[in-house]
């Protein structure tokens, strides 16, 4: 099993310090990401394959691992970067979702850690295409 390399935000206050462990930063970056439109998933396909197999064995996910992953987070001091992997929904466009989904981490991160956010680097993984949909020519069938 691979440790999680740790590191937190210490921020420093009148009466104490506030620490806030990078998981909290990776959690918060998470549940904004999926609130925009266009983001069917977060997690390389890795990540998607090992959530698939817990889920057909019963395992499931705790809330944490679900909204966190394929998020990662560096800290430096009150400085974070941020790295999100996105699977895309088919017929939205990728640019837009992704600097969407930029700001509105930024956002999260910043009004709700108090943390300056220096980097979002997204790397977009995969499209997800409804499997539902008609291919080709057969939407213009008619039996």
């Amino acid at each position: 099993m691979v440790d999680r390399l740790r590191n937190n935000a210490e921020l420093a206050a009148e009466r104490g310090t506030t620490t806030i462990a990078d998981e909290v930063v990776e959690k918060i970056a998470g549940i904004a990401a999926r609130e925009v439109p266009g983001v069917y998933d977060l997690g390389g396909d890795v990540a998607r394959v090992f959530a698939a197999v817990r889920d057909r064995i019963g395992l499931g996910e705790s809330e944490g691992e679900s909204s966190d992953r394929g998020v990662q987070v560096r800290l430096e001091g009150r400085s974070a970067v941020v790295k999100i992997t996105l699977v895309i929904e088919y017929g939205f466009v990728l640019y837009s979702v992704a600097e969407k989904v930029r700001a509105k981490v930024i956002g999260a991160v910043e009004n709700l850690l108090g943390l300056e956010v220096t980097a979002v680097d997204i790397v977009v993984d995969d499209v997800h295409v409804e499997d539902k949909a008609p291919v080709g020519d057969a939407a213009d069938y008619h039996p």
